[in-house]
């Protein structure tokens, strides 16, 4: 008997092999030299400030989960709009746009018009990957840039005091299974925090107990010493922690804390509250050749989500202003 799938099934697996199609391995070989500007770019950066690698990569996950990987969270807010950079997960904590812009002089420099500003933050996050540990993928090209950016819009990023169902959730809204969630969760190994971020694990967590009890108790003490409470009662917003105990780089190490209840965030270890996303967390702890193979899968498939490609979006010269045809 043949299987006849439902219509949405069918629109999207079409929606999803046009993608595949549109963007591809290589896009500026022949136009530009793209990729090796990149990433020289990440390289100089990254040797004056290592912390810009997770700055980068957390710059393309934000995009992403916002209209698709269309660089729209670069676009500067104007008196007439507040854009994703000025919304309530980015404002003040996005690291990075100056290499992006770098980046951007230079290919505009060489081959004017040609590159995306959202395949320029694709290629920086894969070198970002790459600077800090050694694996890396080759980056589909082709996207083109969203001319909207609206603050509003940042609330579908998935924030750091989600549990385990709301983060499956958030992650299918894109199109990535729950598996693919925790493989890029594992991202969390390198760079820092905001101490607010995870200050409501430390004190008056809820009315029995004044600490999440999932916390590692002995790594809780060492939070709060980073983290203390001022007179009034709250955490100083600009204080910051290491992500774990190798914040520079990118390896697996992240699912070892997790799996001790050293898991920064409440979403963190949130990955060990299902059988299914638990054994994966132990698979990755022990397996770190199998999470890099995994994670560089589950970031082409990321920077996929909605693209723009062919002739919607535009070119951005600047990639801080939407182009002005006017």
């Amino acid at each position: 008997m043949e299987m006849v799938l439902p219509l949405v099934l069918v629109l999207v697996f079409s929606l999803t092999s046009q993608i595949e199609a549109e963007l591809q391995v290589g896009f500026y070989r022949d136009k530009c030299r793209a990729e090796s500007i990149v990433k020289d770019e990440v390289e100089k950066a990254f040797d004056r400030d290592r912390g810009i690698a997770p700055g980068l990569l957390r710059l393309h996950f934000h995009d992403c989960f916002v209209r698709g990987c269309d660089a729209s969270i670069l676009v500067d807010s104007t008196p007439m709009n507040v854009g994703e950079k000025d919304g309530p997960p980015n404002v003040n904590t996005l690291r990075g746009t100056e290499v992006i812009d770098s980046a951007k002089a230079r290919l505009e420099a060489e081959c004017k018009g040609v590159v995306s500003c959202a395949d320029t933050l694709a290629f920086a996050a894969r070198d970002a990957v790459e600077i800090s540990n050694g694996f890396g993928w080759s980056v589909p090209a082709g996207r083109r840039d969203g001319r909207v950016s609206l603050a509003s819009e940042t609330l579908d990023i998935p924030a750091p005091f989600l549990n385990l169902d709301q983060l499956t959730q958030s992650f299918a809204k894109k199109g990535l299974t729950q598996e693919e969630m925790v493989t890029l969760s594992g991202a969390h190994t390198i760079g820092h925090a905001h101490c607010t971020s995870f200050s409501n694990r430390l004190y008056d967590f809820n009315a029995s107990s004044s600490q999440d009890p999932s916390l590692n108790p002995l790594y809780a003490e060492d939070l709060k010493r980073q983290c203390p409470r001022g007179p009034q009662g709250t955490v100083d917003p600009n204080l910051v922690v290491d992500m774990n105990f190798s914040p520079a780089v990118m390896d697996s190490s992240y699912y070892t804390d997790v799996l001790h209840h050293r898991g920064l965030f409440t979403s963190d270890q949130a990955l060990t509250t299902s059988q299914a996303t638990a054994r994966q967390v132990t698979t990755y702890a022990v397996n770190r050749l199998l999470w890099e193979s995994e994670f560089a899968k589950a970031m082409v498939k990321m920077s996929q989500i909605e693209v723009l490609t062919g002739t919607d979006g535009e070119i951005r010269t600047n990639c801080r202003v939407i182009n002005n045809y006017n």
